[in-house]
């Protein structure tokens, strides 16, 4: 290397060694890499919860054999509707007498004007119930389904936080369209109405073991 060369190394290196300690201090004072984002994803909610007094169980009805309604169907008429099976009517009898024994004791219930629901709640043996039309399969007023949630969600909201636990029983299709969860027979969501400065929070119910 030639003679003429060595200063202007020699400042890079000072350089690069005055720098050094600027650099670390940096990186430290940045601290740790940030750790990602958790989930959104809804808690399953255990079945000693049910009996606080801001939940509202939203409940899709026993096995009933099938997916739709036969062509013709009226509400009126029961045997026209798909109904629960055997093992639907056990199924809502059994999940009765397990959430009472829990300590669950609804101060509300409402139905869905369907055979399958009525018979849900009325197999649970819980209390008398009120057939509520927001919970209906689909809306007999002409709205849409998204009309339907929303008027649903409202109803929610003027709750009593303090007054429950409450109970609805109704169907697959609205309680998607209520919080875009889905919901096997049985199973369905609980809503947890606000608290003080708490905010309003879904949870899953899972449908009991077979």
């Amino acid at each position: 290397m030639s003679a003429h060369r060595w200063p202007a190394l020699f400042a890079c290196l000072l350089f690069v060694a005055l720098m050094a300690p600027a650099a670390g201090a940096l990186a430290q004072s940045a601290g740790p890499p940030a750790a990602p984002a958790a989930t959104g994803a809804p808690r399953d909610i255990a079945v000693a919860e049910l009996a606080r007094p801001n939940v509202v169980v939203i409940l899709r009805h026993a096995n009933a054999p099938g997916v739709y309604d036969p062509p013709g169907f009226r509400l009126d008429a029961c045997e026209t509707q798909r109904n629960l099976d055997a093992a639907g009517r056990r199924q809502a009898a059994e999940l009765g007498a397990a959430w009472k024994a829990a300590g669950f004791r609804p101060t509300r219930i409402w139905s869905s004007a369907w055979c399958r629901c009525q018979d849900t709640a009325r197999l649970m043996d819980l209390g008398p119930f009120t057939v509520l039309p927001e919970l209906n399969s689909r809306s007999d007023a002409g709205r849409s389904r998204e009309a339907q949630a929303a008027a649903l969600n409202r109803f929610i909201d003027r709750l009593d936080p303090r007054g429950g636990p409450y109970l609805m029983v109704t169907h697959q299709f609205v309680i998607t369209a209520l919080t875009g969860l889905g919901a096997d027979s049985a199973g369905g969501v609980a809503i947890e109405l606000p608290v003080g400065n708490a905010a309003r929070r879904t949870r899953v119910l899972p449908a009991p073991a077979s």
